[in-house]
């Protein structure tokens, strides 16, 4: 007997079936394939923000003007800085604090000290640090610009600077710095100061000024300035 329109049966079964199909573990595959594409993808677009976002507060800093580059302190400018601060009392702050090894040594050696750092990232390690050495009641840390902070209230200021900045800083502490303060520059010296103390060799070395030596430096040159201009006269 013939189907419809004179085609054997068995041909019109063999017309109605798909002639490809795939097999379904080759699917399976397939998906397994498109779901790991998709975490690895998440996997490193994830990484890439984090690391950003771990990356920009440290990067960001160097991008300006002038900056304070997180450069960790060596064992021995630490020692060297140390060695200054003997025989001084009275509170201690370090401008630019990084994480924050100066003010956690000073602590130790009986100052009430403080640190003012622009990176948030470092200021919370560097509160870690000092809970975790026993001193972080008195050593304080706080994120901060150095250019909208008075230091006139600190007898001892610690700075690891750069030369750009250095003149800026010198004119701001001569202005605010009271006449028994003492002032340690790591690295680099400051331009006009003439140092009290030299300790050190080079970049270990710690230049130690007093504000009663670059104070009374300063008046005795306008004072000299002002007889030249009489004697002129």
């Amino acid at each position: 007997m013939e189907g419809v329109g004179g085609t054997p049966p068995e041909m019109l079964k063999e017309e109605s079936q798909p002639s490809h199909v795939l097999p379904t573990s080759f699917e399976a595959n397939s998906l397994k394939k498109s779901n790991w594409g998709f975490l690895i993808t998440g996997i490193v677009g994830g990484t890439l923000v984090a690391v950003y976002a771990v990356a920009t507060p440290f990067v960001t800093p160097a991008l300006r003007k002038v900056c304070l580059p997180f450069v960790p302190a060596t064992t021995k400018q630490i020692e060297n800085v140390v060695k200054m601060l003997r025989c001084r009392r009275g509170s201690l702050v370090d401008i630019g604090s990084g994480d924050g090894r100066i003010v956690i040594a000073a602590a130790k050696e009986g100052f009430t000290a403080v640190g003012y750092e622009l990176n948030p990232w470092l200021v919370w390690y560097s509160r870690y640090r000092a809970w975790q050495e026993g001193v972080h009641g008195s050593a304080k840390f706080y994120i901060s610009d150095l250019w909208k902070v008075t230091f006139s209230q600190y007898s001892n200021v610690v700075v690891f600077g750069v030369p750009q900045m250095m003149l800026q800083l010198e004119k701001k502490l001569e202005l605010e710095l009271e006449d028994d303060a003492r002032v340690i520059a790591c690295r680099f010296p400051f331009p006009h100061w003439t140092p009290d103390h030299v300790t050190g060799e080079g970049i270990d070395t710690v230049w130690a000024y007093d504000a009663r030596t670059f104070r009374g430096g300063a008046k005795r040159t306008r004072s000299t300035h002002f007889q030249l201009v009489i004697q002129i006269q």
